[in-house]
């Protein structure tokens, strides 16, 4: 996933000019605090970004930005200037006019050294440089958080909650990002995003509108949780991001619609279509309304819809949106986009069975690809999947292992998209039972999202599918601790009632019980359980599996009253899924009948044991008591 970045400052630009470009989220070096003392009110600089699969942002400066005085000495308004304060202001305006990394470095140490440690001009110099470092990405992140640190605790001293303390730990917390510190960076954006929150509540100020550095601070929340693998929480800043656009932007605007579709990608990612197609119809409108039928943005909004519909199963309308996105993108000779779509066409045959369409559509992609590209590995990927549908798995592997082969030299150049691509083919030679190099191939993506601190929450998709396949090759005792590391990587990622944590647990105890260690199997099972009544509700089929579960190691524990109280659980649940569950409520009403069988044949044992017991004793027992399990 490509991390977002990039957010910033001049709220009087930003109806013309916020989301006009695309890859990150960072604030431009401008001043924009109160006035006081010397100081005068500066225009921020507008927040121009935009979300990319599924939310990146980039931030570049609008031509029509002004060139703001950074600090205002009036010298015509003070004419007794001592030449000290004349050199001192020679030095603010040469601060102020530089716009090259070198010209601001140079300045910013003169400036320095003319400066009072706790001056808050230094504060505000320092948090410049750090912003254009920050904004042009340098490489050196850790040159640019001191100067952060050091705007921070400067700006700070009074603790007073301002917007250029905001702005500082915004900058801050976008270094951390950089350097993968992803704990420290939610830390600082959190505090940021309570200073603005008063601010926003209080109204701000009537020289500085707030909502672009509200908008910033709220899309690196979103890039950090998403690096964390929260992608669930980061959605919600999304949304805010989204909410605030549509308070500044013409909402029919060409920018509020790629807003809907950046969202849209958004929620697609996490395969929640339902969101997801609403938000693109609505960008869909908008473009159709302000471009016209032929423009890209339509084409690709159609694309994505293309998607979304594949993942509701919607295959035909799949299709439709497709090929009308194929067709403006093939008008304006957009090779890579079309190319992406054509791919996008044949998985989505695949979705729908058509597997020879899909595999014609493959082979002519394949002759626009060049040789040894990502793309390349791409196609042949689908192709592979799609004869492996077709069980014609001799062609299949050997397009498996032409994907593989061009994917093997991108490890150190794309690791975190190679992972993901060993992780599919992994897959499909599940499919064809050849299990040793499906783990193989497994532990080859795990070695590469290790030394990725941003993909934790595809470590523990890994490591659950290898304690996964361990268990079905009988090799129960490497599964089992895949599938511990597997959970708390995930509740990590995703917190402890999300449903993937659930499926782990539901497998552990699949582990135990194959151990006969129905004990631990229980345990392990009503985890499960519980997860799945909260995250998918107690009638999804995968809770009621859970439930049954429990009930069959209760019932190896010999433990047959919450045997037969999880299995009239299962039944009951069957039932509320009305005719379409006719089978399944059969099945769990026949284990409800052998469960009630087999506790009755195992009371006369425990009565006769009982009654030794008791006849070694000189007492009674209540027989109600004799019976209990």
């Amino acid at each position: 996933m490509v991390a977002m970045k990039r957010s910033s400052s001049s709220c009087y630009l930003l109806l013309s000019a916020l989301l006009k470009s695309s890859s990150r989220s960072k604030l431009p070096p401008t001043c924009l605090f109160p006035e006081s003392s010397s100081l005068i009110i500066m225009n921020p600089s507008p927040i121009l970004h935009r979300i990319s699969s599924p939310f990146s942002t980039k931030l570049t400066f609008p031509s029509t930005n002004p060139n703001p005085r950074f600090f205002q000495t009036l010298p015509d308004s003070n004419p007794t200037l001592t030449s000290r304060q004349r050199k001192k202001s020679e030095l603010e305006e040469s601060f102020e006019a530089a716009t090259t990394t070198d010209e601001i470095l140079a300045s910013f140490k003169a400036l320095e050294a003319a400066l009072d440690e706790k001056d808050e001009k230094l504060g505000l110099a320092c948090l410049k440089v750090g912003q254009h470092l920050d904004y042009i990405g340098s490489d050196d992140h850790e040159k640019t958080l001191q100067f952060g640190l050091r705007a921070l605790k400067i700006l700070d001293r009074s603790g007073e909650e301002s917007v250029s303390v905001a702005m500082a730990l915004h900058l801050v917390a976008s270094a951390s990002y950089d350097l993968k510190r992803f704990n420290d960076s939610l830390g600082f954006l959190n505090r940021a995003n309570r200073i603005l929150g008063v601010l926003e509540k209080d109204g701000g100020s009537e020289q500085f509108d707030v909502r672009p550095v509200i908008h910033a601070v709220q899309m690196q929340l979103a890039n950090t949780k998403t690096a964390m693998g929260r992608r669930e929480e980061a959605l919600l800043n999304l949304q805010r991001c989204l909410e605030l656009k549509e308070s500044i932007l013409d909402p029919n605007s060409r920018e509020m619609g790629i807003a809907y579709r950046d969202l849209a990608e958004a929620y697609a990612a996490v395969l929640n279509f339902k969101e997801a197609l609403p938000l693109c119809n609505r960008a869909l409108e908008i473009h159709l309304s302000q471009l016209g039928q032929n423009s890209v943005e339509a084409a690709r909004d159609r694309r994505l819809l293309g998607v979304i519909y594949t993942g509701l199963e919607d295959h035909g309308k799949a299709l439709v949106q497709n090929q009308m996105s194929q067709k403006v993108l093939k008008s304006w000779g957009m090779g890579s986009d079309l190319i992406l779509a054509e791919i996008d066409a044949a998985n989505i045959q695949i979705a729908a069975g058509k597997y020879d369409e899909a595999v014609n559509t493959l082979k002519g992609v394949a002759q626009n690809t060049e040789k040894d590209s990502e793309i390349r590995a791409l196609v042949f990927m689908s192709m592979g999947k799609a004869l492996c549908n077709q069980e014609k798995f001799a062609d299949g592997k050997r397009c498996l292992e032409i994907s593989y082969d061009i994917l093997e030299k991108k490890e150190t150049i794309l690791p975190s998209k190679v992972a993901e691509a060993y992780m599919e083919i992994s897959s499909l030679y599940e499919t064809m039972n050849e299990f040793e190099t499906a783990i193989s191939l497994l532990k080859r993506s795990l070695a590469m999202i290790e030394k990725l601190p941003q993909e934790q929450h595809m470590e523990g998709n890994v490591l659950g599918r290898i304690g996964w396949l361990f268990l079905l090759t009988g090799k129960v005792d490497q599964g089992i601790p895949y599938l511990e590391n597997a959970a708390e990587r995930l509740k990590d990622s995703f917190g402890p009632k999300h449903f993937a944590v659930g499926y782990i647990y539901n497998n552990l105890g699949a582990a135990y019980m194959e151990l006969e260690r129905p004990q631990t199997a229980a345990q392990m099972f009503a985890f499960a359980k519980d997860i799945m009544d909260v995250s998918l509700g107690p009638h999804h089929a995968d809770s009621i599996q859970a439930c049954q579960s429990l009930a069959h190691a209760y019932s190896a524990m010999k433990s047959y009253t919450l045997a037969l109280e999880f299995q009239q659980k299962v039944v009951d649940a069957w039932e509320n899924h009305g005719s379409s569950a006719r089978n399944e409520l059969e099945e769990a009403s026949q284990m409800l009948e052998d469960l009630k069988n087999k506790s009755y044949g195992w009371l006369p044992d425990l009565i006769v044991e009982h009654a030794k017991a008791m006849s070694k004793g000189n007492g009674m027992q209540n027989p109600e008591e004799l019976v209990r399990p």
